[in-house]
């Protein structure tokens, strides 16, 4: 026997099983298949338990990480859903999408000295594990306030808002344009990212908590905010997002083939446009596909592109690699299933033939100067380097902006001039008495957490305005 304590062995990071690269680049499965239950025990072992979590810190939404990852070590699953369900109620989606790397795992003390605590793919195993064995039990609801509330987007800051809401004791109703609710998270996020299913289970639980949705709600035509507060309302929430396309402004981006992403994706993900026939919605599957763009919208579209049937999917980019906006999981697996990069390239125009069709685009050879406004080394065009790549199909993936559907018809609403709507960044209010607003409508376009952090903020402001006023 001795009295010096055994050094704890150290454990590596699980790795989440995945579907082969060129098995999942012809289907729309998942990409990431889940861990066991053995599995998320070892990771959550490497949890150190920090007595100041920067994981934390790193959140948007507060999630008390430690906390849950200890439950999940201990073998408590539903006490770890139910500690993540104290900060955040769409935790299955969050698992998936969220920009982990950058936010609490790239806060996590154990990443310091080797690779961070898995905190994304163990917050993907509770949630999943409690939709499959409802152990769990919902979070418990304060008393009626008699207080009505409208929320009028079903994206991800939408969502935070009504579940924060109705177990604040208000009643809730969410206005959704579509035909089906979720926003974004259906419309803009392929199903081998993000299952639909997934989605659809997460607003089933709003609604087992009491919350309507009311879907083919295009607030600013069939109902005015105005009209909202007669309806007697005593508060609404804008989580519309920023669903306007942006484009290039080249020669040819008008012929026939040349899509924005947001189209593009919504008629794949929503529309189910990969299941045709089975959906009857129509859309060009592209030869050879471009996609302009290298942020996470970009990667969603030339990885779709491979599954409806491309032979060359390629990402062309005006910066280089170290600038790429997307997530770098999502680079790498883009990568892994054959999609090509042209870095350091812009594009100058369309080809098209004498029907009006997409045949070709002209690139530009760049290379980087001096930091922009926004930090990145602005590119520059090299003289003399234009060369052609031969497209049937592109799609338009650099960002996109406010819809003004309904901020135009609302009075007393300020915008800035982006058209986004101004609102307090601490708490949401705009300028509209009982009116708040949120997530990219608000900031741009952004991630889902950041998107919920901003809904929780306005939920804790209009908790207070409903009970105590303005």
């Amino acid at each position: 026997m001795t009295d010096k304590k055994v050094k704890k062995e150290k454990v590596a990071r699980q790795p989440m099983p995945e579907q082969e690269p060129a098995v999942r680049a012809k289907n729309f499965e998942e990409v990431p298949l889940g861990q066991s239950l053995e599995t998320a025990i070892l990771e959550a072992s490497r949890c150190i338990q920090c007595k100041k979590p920067g994981c934390v810190e790193g959140c948007p939404v507060g999630v008390d990480i430690p906390g849950f990852i200890k439950f999940i070590q201990e073998g408590k699953i539903s006490n770890a859903i139910s500690k993540i369900w104290e900060k955040n109620s769409l935790p299955a989606v969050c698992g998936r999408v969220c920009p982990q790397e950058m936010q609490c795992e790239g806060k996590c003390i154990v990443g310091k000295k080797g690779d961070p605590v898995a905190i994304g793919n163990l917050e993907r195993f509770a949630a999943d594990y409690e939709r499959k064995n409802k152990t769990a039990a919902k979070p418990k609801k304060a008393a009626a306030t008699g207080k009505k509330v409208a929320v009028v987007g079903s994206g991800p800051s939408g969502l935070t808002v009504a579940s924060d809401l109705i177990l604040k004791g208000h009643e809730v109703t969410v206005f959704e344009a579509f035909h089906k609710p979720g926003g974004v998270l259906v419309y803009g996020i392929p199903e081998f990212r993000l299952p639909k299913d997934i989605v659809f289970a997460e607003v089933a639980g709003l609604e087992a908590l009491g919350a309507r949705v009311e879907c083919n709600a295009v607030i600013g035509r069939t109902l005015t905010l105005d009209e909202l507060f007669e309806k007697g309302y005593d508060a609404i929430y804008l989580g519309v997002g920023a669903g306007l396309p942006t484009f290039l402004n080249i020669p040819g981006e008008n012929f026939t083939g040349v899509f924005s992403a947001n189209e593009y994706l919504t008629r794949s993900n929503l529309m189910k446009a990969y299941l045709f026939p089975e959906y009857d919605t129509p859309i060009i599957k592209g030869k050879n596909v471009i996609t302009l763009g290298a942020g996470n919208v970009a990667m969603d579209s030339a990885r779709t592109a491979l599954r409806l049937g491309a032979e060359t999917s390629r990402i062309v980019y005006r910066r280089s690699r170290a600038e790429v906006p997307a997530r770098g999981a999502e680079v790498h697996h883009a990568e892994e299933e054959g999609v090509e990069f042209f870095f350091l390239t812009s594009p100058v125009k369309f080809s098209g033939d004498e029907n009006g069709r997409l045949s070709g685009m002209t690139g530009l050879k760049m290379e980087l100067g001096e930091p922009d406004a926004s930090g990145r080394r602005r590119p520059v065009p090299i003289e003399g380097s234009e060369f052609d790549l031969e497209c049937d199909l592109a799609i338009i993936a650099v960002g996109a902006g406010p819809n003004p559907l309904l901020t135009k018809s609302t009075e007393g609403l300020e915008l800035n001039k982006w058209g986004y709507i101004v609102a307090d960044e601490e708490n949401g209010k705009t300028t509209k008495k009982g009116v708040w607003a949120g997530g990219d409508i608000v900031t741009g376009s952004a991630t889902v957490i950041l998107a919920m952090g901003a809904g929780r903020q306005a939920a804790d402001s209009m908790h207070q305005y409903l009970t105590l006023g303005w």
